[in-house]
């Protein structure tokens, strides 16, 4: 095992090599990250200063010539101060998951370790983006958890000083104008935005009870089948489908028992807002990146005690937050 360690300790396997190597690896896009909803910023400390500046319209009266024109009011600013969470994820690599699979003094030994290096840093970098989505799907709620599903790291809508407003479609209501709701969600989101902040579209990501049962009701079947004709009937509608100006998803997302979106809610949010969606990325905490703009992973090995394997650890600092959670509507049952 000694001859493998000194192979670890060549440079292809340093701290700038391997995070090279893990940020190099094949992207298994989720589905935000596919969306392209957020706009990723590495940073070169461990929190961020947001500063708010809310701008004042009015209408202006006229005025006599020669009378007082209207004064203006200094816009107000805010600041607020976020720490990026530190997420680290540690494995092994044991002189026994190398045994057997080398050739003393074979020239495809660096190879093969390589592979097993890879192969671990493979599933480590899936275990963070996975975390990564779900830090991101909390901007979209307007709540970042933790891993346990429980433990609140961000309440966007208490760090911005704004109440969540939540509309209730009554699905179990045949009667119910779902449009009527559709266009609730628009002026809701329109009005939190303010009339100098556009976007493309409004999107909405539905727990899968949510979903039964919008796309059962009796308005919006009728709708669908009236729109969209058998084509669609023909494919899955959980890939979503236009009603009343939203695209409407059934979002699939569930990890160590804990469901990203609820299975009774759905979260409705705009796309193509300039600035609002972004994921902050701080260094490490290694002496060699202090003060260097972060990356989305690191990764650095250091052989175990006995020189029986190599520690492998990784890490990602990522913030991901709404900068006008206002905006952010859910939808109830």
């Amino acid at each position: 095992m000694g001859n493998v360690l000194d192979i670890l300790k060549q440079d292809a396997f340093s701290m700038v090599h391997m995070t090279e190597a893990i940020n190099k690896l094949p992207f298994k896009p989720s589905r935000i990250g596919s969306m392209g909803l957020f706009k990723e910023q590495g940073i070169t400390t461990t929190s961020i200063l947001l500063e708010e500046q809310n701008g004042l319209l009015a209408l202006l009266p006229t005025k006599r010539r020669g009378e007082p024109a209207t004064v203006g009011t200094a816009p107000k600013r805010t600041a607020r101060s976020l720490a990026v969470p530190h997420i680290p994820f540690d494995d092994v690599i044991r002189a026994d998951d190398i045994q057997d699979i080398r050739a003393f003094g074979s020239s495809t030994e660096l190879q093969t370790v390589s592979s097993v290096v890879n192969a671990r840093l493979l599933n480590m970098r899936q275990n963070h983006e996975v975390t990564l989505e779900y830090h991101r799907i909390g901007a979209i709620k307007g709540n970042v958890l933790d891993a346990d599903g429980v433990t609140t790291l961000y309440n966007l809508f208490t760090e911005f000083g704004v109440a969540e407003t939540t509309i209730a479609f009554d699905l179990a209501v045949a009667t119910t104008d779902i449009r009527d709701k559709c266009l609730a969600v628009h002026r809701a989101m329109e009005a939190a935005l303010g009339s100098g902040t556009t976007y493309d579209r409004v999107h909405a990501f539905c727990g899968s009870t949510w979903f039964t049962r919008f796309i059962g009701h009796e308005y919006v079947r009728d709708a669908y089948h009236r729109w969209h004709d058998s084509e669609n009937l023909r494919n899955d509608p959980r890939k979503g489908f236009e009603f009343g100006g939203i695209t409407f998803e059934e979002y699939r997302g569930r990890v160590s028992g804990v469901d990203f979106i609820s299975a009774d809610e759905a979260r409705f949010f705009p796309v193509g807002a300039p600035q609002l969606f972004t994921t902050y990325f701080a260094p490490a905490d290694f002496v060699e990146t202090v003060n260097t703009i972060g990356l989305p992973i690191y990764a650095k090995q250091e052989p175990l005690p006995m020189n029986r394997g190599v520690h492998i650890h990784t890490q990602s600092n990522p913030l991901c937050i709404c900068n006008r959670p206002g905006c952010l509507i859910k939808g109830a049952l």
